[in-house]
């Protein structure tokens, strides 16, 4: 597949946009986390992006650990939840954060969050930049959600298609 903008159908968020609502989201973590032990669990590869800006607009330290999921294969969800890339650190002695890219179905996000919680973190909250709630399968909700979006496949700011797109400043609709 090469990257052809002509399968862009229309921007839904502009970078503008993301970059505010992060702003505004790392300044609510920082007042809320504040002298507390905090984690930052990036899900790649989708949400590299969005944890990258977020903890640059934290004022507080944290720390950032990595696992990486699969649950798509091109444009659908599979259904099925794998763990690619565990986690390196005990986070029994920390405030954990899973930041995700995007929450449709909620598949994912329900056994990352509950795998985790049995590792007893201090707390453990979900942060996700997009949220599909009209496409969920579980009764999974995120903590915070930055933008809801009505249930069209996206790409950019980290997102994909087979691995293309990632690049994009702004969320868009994808039609194949």
């Amino acid at each position: 597949m090469d990257n052809n903008r002509e399968h862009i159908s229309r921007v839904l968020i502009s970078a503008e946009d993301i970059r505010e609502k992060i702003q505004e989201t790392g300044a609510m973590i920082s007042e809320m986390y504040a002298g507390k032990p905090l984690l930052i669990v990036c899900v790649l590869t989708g949400s590299f992006i969005f944890t990258a800006d977020l903890c640059r607009a934290l004022s507080i330290p944290c720390e950032i650990d990595f696992m990486s999921v699969k649950s798509y294969s091109g444009d659908r969800s599979t259904g099925k939840v794998g763990i690619v890339l565990d986690l390196k650190k005990d986070i029994s002695s920390y405030h954990v954060i899973i930041v995700e890219d995007i929450v449709d179905t909620g598949l994912t996000m329900k056994c990352v969050s509950s795998m985790l919680r049995e590792r007893n973190p201090l707390s453990l909250s979900v942060v996700t930049l997009l949220d599909k709630p009209e496409c969920r399968k579980t009764d999974f909700t995120p903590d915070v959600s930055l933008f809801r979006i009505p249930n069209v496949f996206v790409v950019g700011y980290g997102m994909d298609c087979d691995e293309q797109f990632r690049e994009l400043p702004y969320v868009a609709e994808y039609r194949p």
